[in-house]
């Protein structure tokens, strides 16, 4: 599969929010927390292009992902693939091009029970902390 990373742009936030909408549903209705409103204004409020590339493939948006700085670590936030993407292998093609550049811990958290925590473990993501809702995790700068 032929895809590519882009810097995104402000235009780019709604396609985002709804990919995120789709994709976290069935997390976040497996645990309660589904809000069809929160779940894309929590996007809205911390998109920052400038930390966000766009996932493409065959040059239409296939997904997101975000490394954002923070002191001495990285958070990796936004990852969203659409769901005919996920299961292919693209996943873990970004993620590890992502981790390459990688200049610090990289941080993230993922919903209890998703599906994502075991292509986080393969790339050397340990558990910090849990709680019944999200698992926080870490990989050590290499």
């Amino acid at each position: 599969m032929t895809w590519n990373l882009r810097p995104a742009t402000p235009t780019d936030l709604e396609d985002l929010v709804e990919l995120r909408a789709v994709v976290m549903r069935p997390d976040l209705e497996r645990l309660g927390r589904y809000d069809a409103h929160r779940v894309r204004q929590r996007l809205r409020d911390s998109f920052v292009p400038e930390h966000t590339r766009i996932i493409e493939v065959g040059g239409e948006l296939a997904g997101s992902i975000t490394v954002r700085p923070a002191d001495d670590k990285r958070w990796l936030e936004h990852f969203y693939l659409a769901p005919h993407h996920q299961g292919q292998g693209l996943g873990s093609a970004v993620l590890r091009s992502v981790l390459d550049q990688a200049d610090a811990p990289v941080w993230l958290n993922v919903l209890q029970g998703s599906p994502a925590r075991k292509l986080y473990e393969r790339h050397g993501f340990v558990v910090d902390s849990e709680d019944p809702i999200d698992v926080f995790m870490v990989r050590k700068f290499l």
